[in-house]
C-alpha cells in the first residue's frame, strides 16, 4: 500500500482512529531532506503493508495539524498508536534506519 496523503479534515479517521499504527510523515515541496526520504516510505509502506500505516502531511497546504503535534522541524516523523504519539523522529534517515525505527517503534 501507497504512502496515503491526508488533510485537516480526514486526519483524524485515517490516523488517530486507526487500529494499524500509523507513521505520520510532516512535510514540505521545498525541504529536500524530506524530498530525498520519500522513495524510503513509500518502500517500507509497501514492505510493511498490514504493519503499519505511512501518512503523509504537508504542513504548507495544512499547517494546523502540525502546529497541533508541535512539529517545528522538517521531516518530522510520529508514530501513533491507539491514537496516541509514541515515538518521534527529526530528520531524514535512509531506507534501512526508518524501517528499524518503525520496528523498534512498534
Amino acid at each position: 500500500m501507497a504512502a496515503i496523503n491526508v488533510n485537516e479534515d480526514d486526519f483524524d479517521g485515517v490516523v488517530t482512529e486507526s487500529e494499524t499504527p500509523v507513521v505520520v510523515d510532516f512535510w514540505a515541496e521545498w525541504c529536500g531532506p524530506c524530498k530525498q526520504m520519500s522513495p524510503h516510505l513509500e518502500a517500507v509502506s509497501e514492505e510493511m503493508t498490514g504493519k503499519v500505516k505511512i501518512v503523509k502531511v504537508n504542513v504548507d497546504d495544512y499547517p494546523l495539524v502540525g502546529a497541533r503535534y508541535g512539529v517545528r522541524g522538517l521531516p518530522t516523523l510520529l508514530m501513533f498508536k491507539g491514537g496516541k504519539v509514541t515515538a518521534t523522529r527529526n530528520g531524514a534517515m535512509n531506507r534501512q534506519a526508518l524501517t528499524d525505527w518503525i520496528k523498534q517503534s512498534l
